[in-house]
Formats: structure tokens, sequence, C-alpha cells
């Protein structure tokens, strides 16, 4: 693949070989070493993605989808073996918003600033993860399962990506749930569908592409679902041991009783809340949730579940305060409904960020969290944050933490690099489940279920037969001849 089979495509203008930029996207936060592209382009829509990808195939060159903006943290976009970067950010319309099917259809360049602007006119919001990174795509986040703050709508790990149009790494385009047909997108649209339904007949082939790293196919537009705005919010701020926070997030979950919902250790709320002080004023552990009312009576729905949700604080012996040493409770809510500003808040104290994160029953939350913080202040890493999140209205808890470190001293990162791979391991032989494996534990996950790695290999050789589509980061097709 050269520069003039590219231009031909996307036009020159929006083919990129220049050293600073292709020194730009060879490397992120994660601790891969780098490696530079041989160009980056740059299409404008699913027709010029589509040939990309199949000159890819002819050429047998490498494409690395990349759908946000830096900085980026996992290492799924750092070349593997060079190849082309498709850089998917021209691609950013938001095609509709629909207010009675509470439905949006959107390309991967947009952003989650831009979307919640426009589903506010609409009286519409976006269940979005935890204080998004301002340059993070809508479609990118969901795509790697990154958990909404708000459980009680997620009924499962792919909420809340609908459907989807995909190009597989064959260099066929399929579209996913009610999208497929009959008839194209615009026609289904006139005829009053909306892109809603996600199953399939037999599969549900987006669940497959989710978690993948762009390395099954490249989604061009996808849908998601949307929630009506509340008429008022009521948030509140608990304290109390993580062991009794845990059983107070799982009673309000379970009974839906409140929107936003997760658990922040001091330095994460600190952290997030740009707080300069020393994270010892603070609470070690602290549950942010929101009650909130909407179009029907709403001071009344607000007035018994905040009665409701007392009486159980009452019952565990936790606090609940509308603000603690500063920090109020509408004030997280107002950071935590939007993008992060700059910088991003995972880098606002010492430059870099190393994430490790797991999905946990609600029994181990505690046991995991105490070998974790036990680890890691042996290894010398004493701040580190910590974020707990129910996920799929409460059946699992999302945990992640987060190791801050100067990212230009050696001796630092090989000390973070030494101590995320023994943690992660050690966290695996407890129980945790790391559902999205990256860069360096991704071979670590994979060998411990050769069956689980044989089968990803055969859905590998199905959708990328050629092994384009950014290879390296899941496995290898096994293709039998």
């Amino acid at each position: 693949m050269n520069k003039k089979e590219l231009s031909d495509i996307v036009g020159k203008e929006n083919v990129f070989d220049e050293e600073k930029t292709l020194e730009e996207y060879s490397f992120d936060m994660s601790l891969l070493p780098p490696r530079k592209p041989f160009f980056v382009v740059k299409p404008r829509d699913a027709n010029e993605t589509l040939e990309i990808v199949k000159l890819a195939n002819k050429t047998k060159t490498p494409l690395i989808p990349v759908s946000s903006g830096p900085p980026h943290f996992r290492g799924d976009t750092v070349p593997a073996f060079g190849g082309v970067v498709v850089d998917l950010s021209r691609m950013n319309k938001i095609r509709f918003v629909d207010r009675l099917d509470r439905v949006a259809m959107i390309e991967p360049g947009v952003r989650f600033a831009e979307l919640q602007s426009a589903l506010e006119k609409e009286g519409m919001k976006l269940p979005i993860p935890l204080c998004p990174r301002s340059t993070k795509s809508v479609i990118g986040s969901f795509l790697e399962r990154e958990p909404p703050i708000i459980s009680k709508y997620n009924l499962d790990y792919g909420y809340p990506l609908l459907c989807a149009e995909v190009i597989f790494g064959t260099g066929d385009l399929f579209r996913t749930g009610e999208s497929a047909g009959p008839g194209t997108p615009e026609e289904r649209m006139e005829a009053g569908w909306r892109h809603k339904y996600p199953p399939e007949p037999q599969t549900e082939l987006l669940r497959t592409i989710q978690g993948s790293q762009g390395s099954l196919g490249i989604v061009t537009w996808a849908t998601v679902k949307c929630e009506v705005l509340p008429t008022i919010q009521r948030p509140h701020l608990a304290f109390g041991p993580l062991e009794d926070l845990l059983e107070f997030g799982h009673r309000l979950v379970r009974l839906r009783l409140c929107d936003e919902l997760f658990i922040l250790n001091a330095k994460n709320m600190a952290s997030i809340m740009g707080v300069e002080r020393p994270t010892t004023a603070l609470p070690p552990w602290m549950l942010f949730f929101c009650l909130a009312g909407y179009n029907y009576f709403p001071e009344e729905k607000v007035e018994y579940e905040e009665k409701e949700a007392r009486r159980m604080a009452r019952e565990l012996a936790i606090e609940i305060r509308d603000s603690v040493s500063g920090i109020s409770a509408s004030e997280v809510l107002r950071m935590i409904s939007e993008p992060s500003e700059v910088p991003y808040w995972k880098v606002r104290e010492k430059g870099n960020c190393q994430d490790i994160y797991f999905i946990s029953s609600y029994y181990d939350v505690s046991k995991l969290v105490s070998l974790a913080t036990r680890s890691l202040r042996e290894k010398g890493l004493s701040e580190i944050g910590i974020y707990i999140q129910p996920v799929s209205q409460g059946h699992g808890h999302h945990c992640e933490l987060n190791l801050f470190y100067e990212g230009e001293d050696p001796a630092e990162r090989e000390r973070v690099k030494e101590a995320y791979l023994s943690l992660s391991a050690a966290l695996m032989q407890e129980g945790a489940f790391f559902s999205r494996p990256y860069d360096l534990i991704a071979e670590m996950v994979y060998s411990r279920d050769p069956i689980t790695r044989q089968a990803l290999k055969r859905v590998k050789g199905v959708f990328d037969p050629n092994d384009v589509l950014n290879p390296g980061k899941t496995v290898s097709p096994e293709v039998k001849g």
C-alpha cells in the first residue's frame, strides 16, 4: 500500500506521512513500546473506509482504527506491526435524534459533549461513563464497554449500543439488528423504523464486535439508547466503610431508587474534583447517588425515594450529607454530567496513569480491593485511585484501579509496569474477571483459557481472515484449508 493508492481513495490532503504526525500516533500512555505507522488516513464516510479495507486485504497491510483523540491509554491504538492508522474523526455527523423512541444515530467521530448538546435540545440525555475525556468518541467508548454511571438502565454489558453499520476485515459491509433490512437504512427510516432493536435472528454481531479493539470490524455508524432528562435531581454523598457502602449501593440499585451511583476513594474524588488539599481531609470512601424525578409527580417520587434511602442508610450506619470538606454533591453531579475538562482528570496530577480494571461479583469486591491496595503499597505505590461501579443492574461490579505516575521517569515507569503485571496475575488468581484484556496482560488473560482462545481465533478467521485489522491486539486467525 502506497501513498498514491490511499490518496486516490481519500484525497491527498487526508493522507499524512510527516514525521511529527506519525510520531503522535506511535505511542500512548500504556506501557507498550512505541511503533510508528506508515501512514495516517482520514476517511470521510463508509465508502472510503470500505475501499481502504479492500486495499489492505489486497496488499496485506495492517489497519489500526482510531476514533478518539489523544490522550490514549490502553495500547489498542499503538501499531503492533506498523501499517496504516485509519482515523475516523472526520466522520462526525449526528444523523438523527429521536425523542419518541429515545434513540440517536451517530458516526464514530462524534464526541460526548457534541451528542449531549444535541440531546438536551430534545429533552434527553446520554448515560455516560465516569467523566470521559473531551476527546473520547461515544461509539469508541461503548465499543470498549466502558460502564455508564447509571446502573438501573444497564440491562447488559452491551448497553447502550443498539444497531450499527460495520465493515468487517473481509471488506464486507454489514448492518446489525433491525437495520439489516430489508431495504436501506434511509428507506427504513422513511417507513418509521429507528434502528433501535439490536437482536438478529440467530446472533448479535454487534456484541461480537464490542471489546475486540478494532480487530474484527470498523463501525461507521451506530444507534445509542438515550434517556429522558429529569425534571428535578437531588444528589447526595454517603460515607462509611467500603463493605457498608457496597451493601447500601446494592440496595439502592436493586430497588431502582436512584440514577447515577458509584463509589470512589478519596484519591479519585480529589482528582476528579480538582481538589488540591491532602486527600486525608476527605473520607476514605464515598458513595455518590442522585435521586431524580421526571415528568409525572417528580417531587413526590424524589421524596419517597429519599425517605427510603435514608431509612436504609440508618440500618447500615451510613452517613448521608450534601457536602463534605468543601466538596458538594451538586458540584460532583455537575462534574460527572459532562466530559472531563482539559487536562483530563487522570493525567492532571502526574501526567500519566495506568489503569487496572476488572469485573467482580458483589461478594468479592472488598476482598479484591484489599488485595490490590496491599500489593501496591508493598511496591511503594500508595497514591492510587479506586473507582467501583455497579453494572448490569447491580449483577456485577466494575472495579478500576488508577495508578498515577510520572511517565518521564524510567524507574517509576518500570516500577508501575512490574506492579501492573504482578497485581493483574494475582487478581485473576482470586477470581477477578478481565473482560477487556489490553496491552501487556492480553497474553496473560488468553493463555488461561485455551478453549476460548481457540474460539476467538476462529471468529477472527471468519471476519478478518487476512489479519489486516489491528493485528496482534487480540488473537491471530485460525484458518483451515
